[in-house]
């Protein structure tokens, strides 16, 4: 491992989170100039935003068009998706205290995020993920995206009012179009450049400590592409806007899975090679983690401090298992043995004792009212 390694790697994950809030603050800004609503510019620029330094570190991946290109785009966007939830999520409650969960986020995005979860995996039981399925990725994206705007225009006060700080009439008259289009312009550079950066650093690294791409994507590059995500959720907790921070992660995660893979399997000059492992380990546990969401978020529909705290303790010996995995630890089995057959299965139970714990007092307090 060299310095110059280390100061590429801080430089790509720097320009990252920059580059995407540049994006994000000059693009909405612009397209509310152009009269479209704060709806449609919430639920797609703003959205895809976020989701952008995945994207460009997953391009910049397979361009490079070695034989393994595309492993740290998988890793990066299986990675960030279980570190959104845990780590984002999880930070966010346990500083921010107990985060508010949208009923229309119980009832129709995380289903959704668990079925595309589910449908890549299925994709990737063959050990790769070619062009069409890509096409088809893209293809849910824009039903998907097609379906929420038309649903979000019947009820636009609910999206609009999340945000009111970026596309604010007012505040667009105390600023000049042309500096939206530098920070749109300089959010994209910089999102190049990092992006390349931080490829190019994490394959001198995984190389030097002889660690596979796959789990370099699913550590640093996955880490560093959501340091936007994890910002934006815990100021939105701290801020006390706290059903932003949900939203934020969850739209994030399906536009990784549909947008950001779909759109890097389409062009990637061959199918994108999937590891053996990631699908045995890192794609059920993307999974269980979508599907853990259910019974957490549905428990009075807020995401309690403590449930926050043990997301990030999850996390943690998440990542503790990739290093024991790629160091061959003489532990590493037993380890693994302990997380896989006692600690998940007693914290889903636990789980989903709580979730229809609270969901039947839930609908016992609104038959009391209603009485």
């Amino acid at each position: 491992m060299t310095a110059t390694s280390i100061v590429l790697l801080v430089v790509g994950v720097v320009g990252l989170v920059i580059g995407a809030e540049g994006l994000v603050r000059g693009a909405a800004r612009l397209a509310a100039r152009t009269g479209m609503s704060s709806v449609v510019i919430g639920l797609t620029v703003v959205a895809f935003g976020t989701s952008a330094p995945e994207l460009a570190v997953s391009i910049g991946d397979v361009v490079r068009g070695s034989d393994e290109a595309g492993a740290i785009a998988l890793g990066n966007v299986v990675g960030s998706n279980i570190a959104n939830i845990l780590l984002a999520l999880g930070v966010s409650a346990t500083i921010g205290g107990s985060l508010v969960v949208a009923h229309r986020i119980v009832r129709i995005d995380v289903p959704i995020m668990i079925g595309a979860s589910v449908l890549v995996l299925l994709m990737a039981l063959d050990e790769q993920l070619s062009r069409i399925e890509g096409f088809v990725l893209v293809g849910a994206l824009i039903a998907y995206l097609v379906w929420t705007v038309t649903a979000a225009r019947r009820q636009p006060s609910a999206v609009a009012s999340d945000f009111d700080d970026v596309v604010d009439p007012a505040a667009l008259e105390q600023v000049s179009p042309w500096t939206d289009v530098g920070f749109l312009a300089g959010g994209l550079v910089l999102l190049v450049a990092g992006s390349q950066a931080l490829v190019s650093a994490a394959t001198d690294i995984a190389t030097d400590l002889g660690v596979s791409d796959l789990v370099i994507g699913l550590t640093v590059v996955a880490i560093g592409t959501s340091l936007p995500e994890v910002a934006t959720s815990v100021l939105a907790a701290l801020r006390g806007e706290r059903d932003l921070a949900v939203g934020n992660a969850i739209g994030s995660n399906l536009f990784n899975l549909l947008a950001v893979l779909g759109v890097t399997a389409s062009v990637a000059p061959n199918a994108i090679p999937v590891a053996a492992s990631a699908i045995q380990v890192d794609f059920p546990v993307m999974i269980v983690v979508a599907v853990a969401c259910l019974p957490i978020f549905a428990n009075g529909h807020v995401l309690m401090r403590w449930e926050g705290a043990l997301f990030f303790v999850f996390y943690a010996g998440y990542i503790t298992w990739l290093i024991l995995d790629a160091s061959e630890h003489s532990i590493r089995d037993d380890y693994g043995n302990v997380m896989l057959f006692f600690v998940v299965p007693l914290t889903a139970i636990t789980m989903t004792v709580i979730g229809f714990q609270g969901r039947s007092a839930s609908r016992a307090a609104r038959s009391v009212s209603a009485d």
